[in-house]
């Protein structure tokens, strides 16, 4: 299987692992994938939760870990290069781009939002950066602003389809209609449009895509029909190096097919997940919110239905019952834990 080249980073396998927030893949995670030849990603979103400074200050807290965090993915992973997803809802963005930039990140990859001025913030460092689309509209707006504001392009782009867990950049009515081929199209026009980009920049800019990517027939597949690589979050959650609780990684073990659902989260965005307890009990009725940890931008605490980031938490750290666990479509075949060194040489032989 083909190297995956970005700028001046040369990854041995074209692989990219999701960035899978609250705390589910922090720097054991990363470091192990990029240890076996990937790109290991951490997640920025609340990643200071177990810090002794978080039920006070938030910010502090994630800043900390932030450094923390990419420190000990380039232990692990023997100083390879490593990424970082930083979601454009946050209401700490801009610091945490920031952070992670100071703390030498390599990649930074963004989403969740149309990440118009991550460029300015990353500023000359040299740190490599990807915006995650869904859609030729979003890719255009994008690409077109980071053109006409910083006379730069991305390094990347990561396509995230509709079968992705987590936030998706989709309609919710939309999601179930999609089918994988008039997606197959949406893929091959957003790739049109980035091969424009890179002729006017005279550059290279690797396509990558994501969102039900499950096996090593589907990165064939992926690799066939233009893109450069792929992302895959989901399959790195039931490996011994994540970093979720056992009880996070059992669930997704478990996982039957009947039991993934679309919720509307507080951000705005729907989003794929197990039909637990506490989804089916914030279905009925709103939760009440005691306190807020300052997550996202656009969060009013009296009127959503229940509290991203206490739900996150109560599931990463094992709490399933009052807990988020968000999910790819593809989870149901999951049967059993592994190693990442394992699942790499699953996916790639």
């Amino acid at each position: 299987m083909k190297s995956l080249r970005i700028g001046d980073i040369t990854l041995e396998k074209p692989i990219i692992q999701g960035g899978m927030g609250v705390g589910v893949s922090r720097g054991r995670l990363a470091g192990a994938v990029s240890a076996c030849g990937g790109l290991g990603v951490i997640s920025s979103a609340q990643i200071g939760y177990d810090e002794p400074e978080f039920a006070t200050d938030q910010v502090l807290a994630n800043e900390k870990a932030i450094r923390k965090h990419i420190a000990l993915a380039k232990q692990i992973s023997g100083d390879k290069p490593v990424g970082i997803n930083i979601m454009v809802a946050l209401k700490h963005y801009e610091d945490h781009v920031r952070t992670a930039v100071d703390a030498g990140v390599d990649v930074i990859i963004s989403g969740a939002g149309l990440p118009m001025r991550l460029p300015e913030y990353v500023g000359d460092s040299g740190c490599k950066i990807a915006p995650i689309v869904s859609s030729v509209k979003a890719a255009q707006i994008i690409l077109r602003q980071w053109k006409k504001k910083y006379c730069r392009t991305a390094d990347f782009i990561v396509i995230e389809g509709p079968k992705a867990g987590g936030h998706l950049g989709f309609k919710k009515e939309d999601i179930a209609t999609i089918t994988a081929e008039k997606y197959e199209q949406e893929i091959k026009n957003i790739i049109q449009v980035v091969r424009e980009y890179e002729q006017e920049f005279a550059c290279e800019i690797p396509v990558i895509v994501a969102g039900g990517i499950f096996d090593h027939k589907d990165i064939e597949h992926a690799l066939e029909i233009g893109a450069d690589g792929v992302q895959i979050a989901s399959r790195f959650v039931a490996t011994e190096e994540c970093d979720a609780s056992d009880a996070y990684k059992q669930a997704y073990i478990n996982a039957k097919a009947e039991d993934i659902t679309i919720v509307m989260s507080p951000v705005g965005m729907p989003g794929r997940a197990l039909n637990n307890a506490f989804v089916q009990r914030v279905s009925r009725q709103r939760e009440e919110i005691k306190k807020c940890y300052n997550c996202l931008a656009k969060c009013n605490p009296v009127e959503v239905p229940y509290c991203i980031t206490k739900a996150l938490i109560s599931a990463v750290q094992g709490d399933l019952d009052h807990g988020l666990i968000f999910v790819g479509a593809n989870v149901d075949r999951i049967d059993r834990m592994t190693s990442v060194q394992e699942l790499m040489a699953e996916l790639t032989n």
